[in-house]
């Protein structure tokens, strides 16, 4: 028996959108959590970025938000600058029949809080059966499976760049071995969790410097400061996850004023659920032996001092 030709497969178009959602841990572990496909779809484990078709009129940002928490349980933001993907599958089965498939996908960038609960799928009898955080390195490697869009958004989709200006204050009381500076201890929040680092922050659009410094004192240590003269510009380069949960390939760029407060005021914490879970005056020997971990910009800002102050001692030797 002869068999007929077949007429052409009917079209079948699906649009998408899916989410890059990395992290990198304190230990410097760079990870993205993906969707495991279930086995009545893919036999085997196959790993994939969580998402989802559209509905019916559904924007893609919605989208993206409404399947990662399905896939899993996390609730995500996503960026304004999504990559599309196209992918023509002809004679693939859809829906119980052969169709010839074409694929779009919208791929944002997504961030979870970094407190966020172990992932964990949400939807009954949906395509994804697990959601896990895996180390970025072994996707890489091919030790994870993965789809194709998965290597290619990564290639496409990286840290964000962000470049900050922030200004911080070097308040010092005391001489010899009672000298004491004031830090703030960065909260599981920031980067750098649990390391001390001098008051200070973010400079907001048109303030002044100096005007910053005596802010964040404020909302810091709740003390009132007064600020003298910039010591020093300090800057730090790295790729981390930033308070918000986002992957951020990061600048920050740093002005070290030195400034004052009374001499019998006693620093406390203002802000609740920020980067700083506490404040202090600390033994400046502890900075300098390593007993109390500080980040590099504190012994950037005691070493400038103390040269500074030998260099004027011995200019007042010399006249």
């Amino acid at each position: 028996m002869t068999s007929q030709p077949r007429g052409p497969l009917p079209q079948h178009q699906r649009v998408a959108a899916y989410a890059v959602i990395r992290r990198v841990l304190d230990g410097g572990q760079d990870e993205i959590l993906l969707s495991r496909i279930a086995e009545r779809i893919y036999p085997g484990r196959l790993w994939t970025l969580p998402g989802g078709g559209l509905d019916h009129g559904e924007d893609p940002r919605d989208a993206v938000v409404r399947e990662v928490y399905e896939e899993t349980s996390l609730s995500v933001v996503v960026g304004d600058q999504p990559r599309v993907y196209s992918a023509f599958l002809p004679g693939v089965r859809r829906e119980g029949r052969l169709v010839d498939s074409h694929a779009l996908r919208i791929v944002y960038e997504g961030w979870v809080p970094k407190d966020s609960l172990t992932p964990r799928v949400v939807e009954i009898d949906g395509s994804t059966v697990e959601a896990a955080w895996h180390p970025l390195s072994a996707v890489l490697d091919g030790e994870i499976q993965v789809v194709q869009m998965v290597t290619d958004a990564l290639s496409d989709l990286g840290a964000t760049r962000v470049q900050r200006l922030a200004a911080y204050a070097l308040v010092r009381r005391g001489e010899g071995d009672d000298a004491e500076v004031l830090l703030s201890r960065i909260s599981a929040r920031g980067f750098h969790s649990g390391a001390w680092t001098l008051p200070g922050g973010g400079v907001e659009h048109g303030e002044a410097p100096a005007d910053a410094v005596v802010r964040e004192v404020r909302e810091e240590c709740g003390l009132e400061a007064s600020v003298g003269e910039l010591l020093d510009v300090h800057d730090v380069h790295f790729t981390g996850t930033a308070p918000s949960g986002r992957l951020e390939d990061f600048h920050g760029v740093h002005l070290l004023f030195a400034a004052h407060v009374a001499p019998d005021a006693e620093p406390h914490v203002v802000e609740t659920d920020g980067t700083t879970d506490a404040v202090a005056f600390v033994r400046v020997r502890d900075v300098v032996t390593g007993v109390v971990p500080t980040t590099d910009m504190v012994r950037r800002a005691l070493a400038g001092t103390e040269h500074r102050d030998a260099a004027m001692a011995d200019a007042e030797a010399q006249s």
